[in-house]
């Protein structure tokens, strides 16, 4: 599990230099550990997108790489010399040396890749291995413990749409529908389709809607009463969704398609991908409740 408390130690990970300091911040610290040079300019549009990158993963790194950043503009020598001719250019130093290099802003990924073979570590293990415990914990019933492991995550990584979206599920499993949106809000805009954030999005939908339909009980008798009634009968596959009870809830909505496939605007089967989503495209009733439908659709 992640621990709170070690963002001042990160920042130590990453350091502007000038031409006067390049020697002890670069040649001499990179015989400890490799040491990454960020050659960057006030000017340049890629490199302000390279350089949060380069921090959030040497930061993920926890000590493997340094990052030391060089504005080329005041401090212009050290990159004529290594014959840097555009920017970004990202130059690794290990034992006093060049040793790897790219140009140009790359996507997270590659750069994750880049530091991962030059420091043979894995990057942000630690981080990976606590979202699956917070998974974990969400699986087994422990929403409580789930939101804890999330929230330390984030203490560390507030962007992390994972930990947000797991921590905005984590609310809706103890009932906290305002905590869980709240949560979503802090999700940037750009990354607010990304499957993680759209599930829980989904589901904090179905929990809303799951709080306007009345008592389970009163819904199945109404259900009972009038087979034929489908609106009850939607109304009743979200109140089971809502008590855990998917596999019934499914096979309602699917009750539905069979009747009536038209009905409301194919209503049953947008309400059943929506449950889908909400659930995960891995758990047991979302797959097995799209096999069922599928039956249906191409019998």
């Amino acid at each position: 599990m992640l621990q709170n408390g070690g963002t001042a130690a990160a920042a130590d990970y990453v350091k502007d230099t000038t031409t006067q300091t390049f020697m002890a911040d670069v040649i001499e610290e990179s015989r400890r550990q490799p040491v990454l040079v960020d050659f960057w300019a006030p000017w340049c549009g890629p490199c302000r997108q390279l350089t949060p990158v380069l921090e959030k993963v040497v930061r993920a790194a926890k000590g493997a790489v340094r990052l030391v950043k060089m504005n080329i503009d005041e401090h212009p020598a050290v990159a004529g010399q290594l014959g840097i001719q555009s920017i970004p250019a990202v130059i690794a130093f290990v034992n006093g040396q060049p040793a790897d290099g790219f140009m140009g802003a790359l996507p997270e990924s590659q750069v994750v890749a880049f530091i991962e073979r030059l420091t043979k570590t894995r990057v942000g293990g630690e981080e990976q291995d606590a979202l699956a415990a917070a998974e974990a914990a969400l699986a087994a019933g422990d929403p409580a413990g789930a939101a804890e492991i999330y929230a330390q995550i984030l203490a560390t990584d507030s962007g992390n749409i994972v930990a947000l979206a797991g921590l905005a599920r984590s609310y809706l499993e103890t009932g906290a529908i305002e905590q869980a949106k709240q949560t979503l809000a802090l999700v940037p805009e750009a990354k607010r389709n990304e499957a993680p954030v759209a599930a829980a999005r989904a589901a904090l939908e179905l929990a809303e809607q799951a709080a306007s339909v009345g008592p389970l009980a009163e819904l199945e008798q109404k259900v009972a009463a009038n087979p034929g009634d489908h609106q009850a009968r939607v109304d009743l596959a979200l109140a089971l969704s809502a008590a855990g009870r998917r596999d019934e809830a499914v096979d309602h909505l699917l009750e539905i398609v069979r009747r009536d496939r038209a009905w409301n605007d194919d209503g049953a089967r947008r309400q059943l991908l929506q449950l889908f989503e909400a659930w995960g495209h891995g758990d047991d009733a979302t797959v097995a409740g799209r096999r069922k439908l599928s039956s249906i659709l191409f019998s």
